[in-house]
């Protein structure tokens, strides 16, 4: 019976394509589900056809619909086809033209390279090439490319290369899987380490027999990261209305493979940059979760703000159907959950707030510091040791405190500490922290909540947040599942899992893939953090690195503009949006996001006034589909947009000079304040898929200098991107 399966570059386009094309990839699909082989080939409105000038035979299209084809492997044996993309008509010609197909004799998958452009472009490169011990690969054997899966033509084409900018020339053009090896390799892993996170985690299940290149059924069937078969409407009418649905199906297998392992012997890590699926890994690992969970028990997935259990909780209604299963699982912010164990009426203090009642506090005890000193202090030392005496802490070591206190201060900081927190008491007034750890003292008491906690944005909780945690759920394995990324660490918290008695050495997966935003927008967002160093969440004495993070997708580079006033970057950016609803875009994919909040709600009556539906996106309030979304950077944490605008960026917005420390209070401080800040833009850029714009008034931001992005900057648009 013949089938219409789908392959990830075309799950990668679902969000651009149109309704009418959805609906007539549908239709397609349904014919191949019902037709024989030969009515297939016969249908007049389907047009299976070959190509003139094809390079090769098996690449053919079909009708979508008025204007639109369809890019289909069609094998000449086995009854699956694929499908590879959709475009409108003179477009898809183009490309299906250019391509080939083969079948890799090392990972035995289907694989698609444009063998027009890498035939084109090889020669070019090998007549300019250094000397062969010159090249980007001359320490890898042919025999070792040949083990990682490396083909005769590929191998050709990678040996004219001599740098990681010609390799990012060639890769758009490479196979998929090829193409990952050599760009591990140019990032300075070893074979082995290749052999070990790239090619292993892809081979297919299966006897390990010669591979037959002619046998595409089977290789399609093989090719499981890459490649979807569907038998059931249902879900085909999923994957084409939600795009979430759609990336379900294609989980990496170094991502499947973390997600679905039957069981850890204790907690477990994943870390990845932005875009490498942490959080649908998460959300996979509590549907496995769930597929063995004993009656009673119940799982606790939990991460920072508001807006990310929104995302999590819509995430996890698409992957788990049954909705008492899903009511087994409560998605909660960590300090909902707390707050949840207390049942307290005491309100939680703003930030605003518990710099007054610090004031307060000092006064009452003579202590001549700042404020902001002692709340550092109280969050940084007090509460991440667990200090409960004056006697512990007079004696305990204040890591990470940047400014000098004597022991003979300790006494009077300690007196004013306590006046602190009776003052909260008295007056029914609580910190957030300070909740969670009044949290872990009742759960010692009363045991553990959950058999399973499943933890999002690791990176960003505090030490009396993770003790909440640990405490939280029983000391077995399959405890605590870990997702997080240091370099998206946004607010001031600093941890060592392995410090608080929370392993996860052996437990641990790091993912290097991007699936969100472009190489080209990738590219320049890493370009703000490069060559700064970002603590392990597993362990703060280890360095974490973006070594190896690259996307698979290709497009567009970011848009940089500078702009004269402030009403000026405004009517730009209402310019930019419309030319991104005129391309298709639809106004909730679009994402405006700033530093402070009045830029945001500028942003949004410049939208309003020039007749775009806007909608601010704010914690603990649902993103709208129908509007474009406003919000301030923080806000934008963990969401995705088609495009995303980030404004504002100038020198007195980022850094914020109210969110750093004084250099000369607290230098460690002062260096953990601009990380974050740092972060910040880093988190803001990588909000966005297939477009980025990003704007300021004045001086530019200084982490846009540093990264070469600043205003009177060039680069060559066809390797960034950029536009000044």
């Amino acid at each position: 019976m013949p089938r219409l399966a789908f392959d990830i570059g075309f799950c990668a386009q679902l969000g651009k394509l149109q309704g009418t094309v959805r609906d007539g990839v549908f239709a397609a699909w349904e014919k191949f589900e019902r037709l024989t082989l030969e009515q297939l080939f016969k249908d007049p409105g389907l047009k299976l056809e070959s190509l003139k000038q094809a390079r090769d035979p098996h690449i053919r299209t079909i009708r979508i619909d008025q204007g639109t084809r369809g890019v289909v492997l069609a094998p000449e044996s086995g009854e699956t086809f694929v499908l590879l993309r959709v475009m409108p008509h003179d477009k898809a010609i183009a490309w299906a033209v250019k391509q080939k197909s083969s079948i890799n004799t090392v990972t035995r998958a289907v694989e698609i390279r444009d063998i027009a452009s890498l035939e084109e472009l090889t020669p070019a490169y090998e007549r300019i090439a250094p000397d062969p011990d010159r090249r980007l690969f001359a320490k890898v054997s042919d025999g070792d490319m040949a083990a990682l899966g490396i083909d005769g033509t590929t191998l050709r084409q990678a040996r004219a290369l001599t740098d990681l900018e010609q390799l990012e020339v060639f890769a758009p053009y490479f196979p998929q899987d090829q193409r990952e090896v050599l760009e591990y390799l140019a990032a300075g892993f070893t074979v082995e380490e290749v052999w070990r996170d790239v090619v292993s985690v892809a081979l297919a299940h299966g006897p390990a027999a010669p591979v037959d290149t002619s046998d595409y059924e089977t290789a399609i069937h093989r090719s499981r990261a890459r490649i979807a078969v569907v038998s059931d409407s249902d879900e085909m009418r999923d994957i084409l209305e939600k795009p979430f649905t759609a990336w379900r199906v294609f989980l990496h297998p170094t991502q499947h493979k973390v997600a679905y392992r039957p069981s850890y012997s204790g907690p477990a890590q994943v870390t990845g940059g932005p875009g490498t699926g942490k959080s649908v890994v998460a959300l996979h690992r509590v549907r496995h979760l769930l597929r063995h969970l004993r009656d009673g028990d119940r799982i606790l997935l939990t991460t920072f703000t508001n807006a990310l259990v929104d995302a999590l909780t819509e995430g996890l209604g698409l992957l788990v159907d049954d909705p008492d299963l899903r009511d087994r699982v409560d998605v909660l912010t960590v300090d909902a959950f707390a707050g949840r164990v207390v049942n307290t009426s005491r309100r939680p203090l703003n930030g605003y707030e518990e710099t007054a009642r610090w004031e307060q506090a000092a006064a009452a005890t003579g202590f001549s510091g700042t404020p902001q000193f002692l709340a550092q202090e109280y969050k940084h030392v007090v509460l991440a040791q667990d200090i409960r005496t004056q006697d512990a802490y007079e004696s305990c070591e204040r890591r990470g405190r940047g400014s000098a206190l004597s022991a003979g201060a300790r006494p009077l900081v300690w007196r004013t500490v306590e006046e602190f927190t009776r003052r909260l008491d008295e007056d029914g007034l609580r910190t957030y922290l300070g909740t969670c750890a009044e949290a872990t003292d009742l759960l010692a008491v009363q045991g553990p909540s959950y058999r399973h906690i499943v933890v999002d944005e690791a990176q960003d909780l505090h030490p009396v947040q993770w003790r909440m945690l640990r405490a939280a759920a029983p000391t077995r394995p399959d405890d605590l599942f870990v997702a997080g990324d240091p370099h998206q660490r946004i607010y001031d918290s600093r941890v060592s899992l392995k410090a608080l008695g929370i392993t996860v050495a052996g437990r641990s997966t790091k993912l290097r893939k991007n699936y969100r935003s472009t190489q080209e927008i990738l590219s320049w967002a890493t370009g703000l953090l490069l060559g700064r160093p970002f603590d392990e969440l597993a362990d703060s004495g280890r360095h974490d690195t973006l070594v190896g993070y690259s996307s698979v997708l290709h497009g567009s580079g970011p848009y940089v503009h500078e702009a004269e006033t402030e009403d000026a970057e405004l009517d730009a950016l209402v310019e930019q949006v419309r030319e991104w609803v005129d391309g298709g875009a639809a106004y909730g994919e679009i994402g405006v996001c700033a530093r402070f909040n009045k830029t945001c709600e500028k942003v949004k009556e410049a939208l309003l006034k020039a007749g775009i539906p806007a909608s601010r996106v704010r914690a603990g309030a649902a993103r709208t589909d129908d509007a474009v979304n406003v919000g301030t950077m923080h806000t934008f944490k963990g969401l995705e947009y088609r495009y995303a605008a980030v404004v504002g960026v100038n020198d007195a917005a980022l850094p914020n000079p109210s969110a750093v420390t004084p250099e000369d209070v607290d230098r460690l401080q002062h260096e953990a304040d601009l990380a974050a800040e740092r972060c910040l833009l880093f988190v803001a850029c990588t909000r966005a898929r297939d477009g980025l714009y990003v704007s300021w008034t004045g001086q530019p931001s200084p982490f846009l200098v540093e990264a070469g992005c600043g205003a009177g900057q060039s680069s060559d648009p066809a390797t960034i991107g950029r536009h000044i």
